[in-house]
């Protein structure tokens, strides 16, 4: 086997790992928080973290899983593996937060994940897709809304800046695009489960954020006694 594919299985392998370190929940046990899958959408992400405990361990947790890819493909750059292997290997990162071993595959949807990856593989676009996530963030107070409509932007962006990155980031977009239908419909099913589901709406994230405000201790709601 040549010494090229060897190098590049390590190097997948071991973003998987790093991969399936899910920021969300070591910040949140570190501070003393809830679990973030018990919490907001059950997403154990940024967005979610954010909702539920505020945004000091939301930003820690963005750094964390937008970090965690970056050694092993500063290594697969270092190699100078080919564009697929480097892909490969960033794949194996988000695979890793998507589906962790060790937590019985629940993990992420990739968005901070996937950024990371980018912004080694195809810095031009990773900035322009964070610049349009916050925009359409601000504007429509939804974060998943804002994820799969940059997830649908990345591909036509690095066609046209980074043409040979182009199939490697089709398939980064593919998967988190299938890891948001994969929560908006496990939130579906916890919610036909009982009448008041303890879970938010993923994509009804405005309400969710008002919700947490008028739950804090002294808060009245509008009207109340």
């Amino acid at each position: 086997m040549p010494s090229s594919t060897l190098i590049t299985i390590a190097l997948a392998s071991a973003g998987y790992l790093s991969g399936s370190l899910l920021g969300a929940i070591w910040v949140c046990r570190l501070w003393g928080l809830g679990d973030p899958r018990r919490a907001g959408s059950g997403n154990p992400g940024f967005s979610n973290v954010l909702r539920a405990f505020g945004w000091r361990p939301a930003l820690a947790t963005l750094v964390i899983d937008a970090g965690k890819g970056m050694p092993v493909l500063w290594l697969a750059g270092s190699a100078s593996l080919s564009v697929w292997a480097q892909g490969l290997v960033g794949l194996g990162v988000l695979l890793g937060h998507s589906c962790p071993v060790w937590h019985r595959g629940h993990g992420g949807k990739a968005v901070a994940s996937a950024f990371g990856v980018l912004l080694m593989l195809a810095t031009p676009v990773a900035l322009i897709c964070a610049g349009c996530w916050f925009l359409l963030a601000w504007r429509v107070r939804t974060a998943a809304v804002a994820s799969l409509a940059t997830a649908l932007i990345a591909p036509l962006l690095s066609y046209w800046l980074v043409p040979p990155m182009s199939g490697v980031i089709c398939v980064f977009s593919t998967l988190v695009l299938i890891r948001h239908a994969f929560n908006i419909r496990t939130w579906r099913e916890r919610r036909r489960e009982t009448v008041a589901p303890a879970l938010a709406d993923p994509l009804d994230e405005e309400d969710a954020l008002e919700d947490r405000r008028d739950a804090r201790p002294g808060r009245r709601r509008a009207g109340g006694d």
